[in-house]
């Protein structure tokens, strides 16, 4: 089974910002959007090593 999480993402200015709402610490900041997407999964899968 998968687990399934919630990506809340939104452009701001510049910047595109999103979070992981079921993983507090997860959050990022990128200038595009494919970006932000990249870094959210690298970040999850780094939070979810660590516990």
């Amino acid at each position: 089974m998968k687990n399934e999480y919630t990506a809340v993402v939104k452009h701001e200015g510049e910047w595109w910002v999103g979070w992981i709402e079921e993983v507090p610490g997860v959050n990022c900041q990128e200038r595009t959007y494919e970006e932000l997407k990249e870094t959210l999964d690298v970040t999850l899968k780094e939070a979810l090593e660590f516990n």
